[in-house]
């Protein structure tokens, strides 16, 4: 340098630092090298806020920053004093471990620019093999100004060391993953839409460089994720390190939308907006009390599935491909869903930038409740939305800064029930028919007299004559009747069929139809469980279990979608696990689908007391199958009587569903003894 100071750097103690760094000067590489050292974390222009930012540019961002943590340093024109001196002025060696905070000074860069850096680099970089030590200095490429607002939380310290792997539709991941589609790119990972060749379903997949130095942190959060095992979250179904390449598989929605989609039409409904917060909040709260968090909670994390349920996708995962601090973990995930709450109300994003196609809000406005922002809202759900997100809410309300807080207070609120639905427009009665009316003092008028013509009397002898051709009328007609009559009695008797010998009947048929016997006892169902004996995830659709016997055949429990019909060489089903709590006679049972379905009733052999297993073994437990039938209404009647506790619906066909594939719905059960 010019004056002859150098500023060591430790770089164990820069990489372990490097989460909270900030860039002090963007537009120098130089000024960010030398910044690590000398500026402090919270420097300025950094916006902590902004250290999650995920718009659309992140990913360009981090990689305008990314490179090799050891070239970053070679390419430094500084040099160890020993090697060779500064060509401005010498200066004397200063021991490694000794680190200088002092900045560097437009000036030093400037000087440092002209002194020929080129040359230096060379000698810097068979320097680095000899010592630990390194010597700040200019660089010879000069990177573009990056917002720290488009970085991930660390790729402004943290190079990458290896880019996203590049793959292509229909490349196969470890010889049974088949990409179909690419839903996003980065700079360090890709996502994909994938079909399990060997399962024969869709799923999700992301793709990562093992040597990625995120890819440690991916694998661990993925695993983690995991164990979670709750069906409110979209599951995390493998995590795998294969040569140079780190994926990770999870579940596959295909009939649902993400928030971001819902709000493409405007705001929510109360209701709407009161189900979401909730059902989201619990997630979350349940996922901190076993030590996870999300850290990346966005409108596209949140799905919405055809039955209506809430399920989140990337719990831990999605932070872990970003490199995002887990600091304060319970703060950052009740901000984000009082975020989430914010745009389902007014339909605007509640921070200055836009994001999401929804609209920011003015930067001069600082934080205000929803209703103030939009007419209309809920007061109550404003004044949520307030707490979460104000430091200082308004009205002295005591803020809001974890999931479980945020849990206790929407328990506290008077449920916002669903709007009933619009009346029938009523039938206006038709007016009565209003009695004649009489003019007052006016004489009653009176009408005259209907007069009947009279006809004249016929004399007696010719009345005589028509007596008798009334008489001789009657007779032949009488004669005549009995004359057909008789024909067609003959015509009836004899009038046969010539091929069978069958008489033939004119008259309707007689039905056969047995007459509906007497409905039997409903027997109460003591739970249900999803029995994919053939499959990896048992728990399949486990939220929507109660949709089943909730007496609305409009709602159902829905398998998963499945690539492929069951049959001709894939798995030969999926089911229901029914558990009557003790062993019952069972007469019947009544069955209602969404669409036509093949099924067939199993019953567990009496005695039975412990639920099988969803495998194969468990399975082939109940034995052949006691009935079997088809359609959207089914009744399955045992041929011969049944005693059991647990019993099987296993669906062996089912319809195809709107994405192509092939998914059944299980809309009510009814059991009858």
């Amino acid at each position: 340098m010019a004056d002859g100071t150098k500023a060591v750097v430790d770089t164990s103690a820069a990489d372990e630092a490097a989460p909270a760094m900030a860039v002090d000067e963007p537009s120098d590489d130089l000024g960010r090298e030398a910044d690590d050292v000398a500026a402090p974390a919270d420097g300025p222009g950094t916006d902590p806020a902004d250290a999650t930012g995920d718009g659309p540019d992140a990913e360009a961002g981090a990689g305008a920053d990314d490179r090799p943590a050891d070239d970053s340093r070679d390419d430094a024109a500084g040099e160890p004093a020993e090697e060779e001196p500064a060509e401005e002025e010498p200066a004397e060696e200063e021991p490694a471990e000794e680190e200088s905070t002092a900045p560097l000074s437009a000036a030093e860069i400037a000087a440092e620019l002209a002194a020929g850096a080129a040359g230096r680099k060379a000698k810097a970089k068979a320097a680095t093999a000899a010592k630990a030590g390194r010597t700040a200095g200019p660089e010879q490429d000069r990177t573009p100004a990056v917002s720290t607002e488009t970085l991930d939380a660390d790729t402004h310290t943290l190079p990458v060391v290896r880019p996203a792997p590049l793959r292509h539709s229909g490349d196969v991941i470890s010889g049974r993953y088949r990409l179909e589609e690419c839903i996003s790119q980065s700079e360090s990972f890709s996502s994909w839409r994938a079909v399990d060749e060997k399962l024969r379903r869709a799923v999700g997949i992301h793709l990562l460089a093992a040597g990625h130095r995120r890819a440690k942190a991916v694998l661990t959060a993925a695993r983690s994720a995991a164990l979670l095992n709750d069906p409110r979250f979209v599951q995390v179904l493998d995590a795998v390190q294969e040569g140079d390449l780190v994926y990770v598989i999870r579940e596959w929605l295909p009939g649902a939308q993400d928030l971001a989609g819902l709000l493409a039409g405007g705001p929510m409904e109360p209701h709407d907006a009161y189900q979401m917060v909730r059902q989201v909040t619990d997630a979350i709260t349940a996922a901190h009390q076993r030590g996870q968090a999300h850290l990346r909670l966005t409108p596209k994390c949140v799905l919405r599935t055809e039955s209506g349920q809430y399920r989140i996708n990337g719990i831990a995962v999605d932070a872990a491909l970003r490199g995002l601090s887990a600091d304060d973990a319970e703060r950052t995930d009740v901000r984000a869903i009082g975020a989430l709450l914010y745009a389902a109300l007014t339909h605007r994003w509640p921070f200055p930038e836009d994001r999401y196609d929804l609209k920011g809000l003015p930067k001069d406005l600082g934080c205000v409740p929803p209703d103030q922002v939009k007419a209309g809202v809920h007061k109550g759900l404003s004044e949520l939305t307030a707490r979460i997100l104000c430091d200082n809410p308004p009205g002295h309300k005591e803020p809001i800064t974890t999931p479980g807080q945020l849990a206790k207070a929407i328990a506290l609120m008077p449920k916002i029930r669903q709007p009933e639905p619009p009346a029938p427009p009523a039938l206006r009665p038709l007016p009565a028919t209003a009695p004649p009316r009489y003019a007052a003092g006016r004489p009653t008028q009176v009408l005259p007299p209907v007069v009947e013509p009279t006809l004249p009397v016929p004399s007696p002898r010719r009345r005589r004559g028509l007596r008798t051709a009334g008489k001789w009328t009657a007779s032949v007609l009488a004669l005549a009747a009995i004359a057909v009559g008789s024909w067609q009695l003959v015509d009836r008797l004899n009038h046969t069929d010539a091929s069978t010998g069958d008489h033939v009947t004119t008259g309707p048929t007689a039905s056969h139809s047995p007459l509906p016997g007497p409905v039997g006892a409903k027997l109460a169902i003591a739970s249900l469980a999803p029995f994919n004996a053939y499959g990896e995830t048992k728990a399949e659709h486990v939220s929507e279990l109660p949709l089943a016997t909730d007496g609305n055949p409009t709602t159902a429990w829905s398998t998963q979608s499945y690539i492929d019909p069951f049959g001709a060489g894939y798995r030969p089903g999926t089911g229901l696990l029914v558990d009557l709590g003790s062993e019952r006679p069972v007469d019947s049972v009544d069955l209602q689908f969404i669409g036509d379905h093949k099924v067939e009733l199993r019953a567990a052999p009496a005695g039975t007391t412990a639920a099988p297993t969803a495998d194969d073994a468990g399975f082939r437990s109940f034995g052949p199958a006691v009935a079997t039938g088809s359609g959207a209404a089914v009744t399955l009647k045992p041929s011969a009587p049944v005693s059991t506790r647990y019993l099987l619906i296993w669906l062996t066909g089912v319809p195809t569903d709107s994405e192509g594939g092939y998914r059944g719905k299980v809309a009510e059960i009814q059991v009858r003894s």
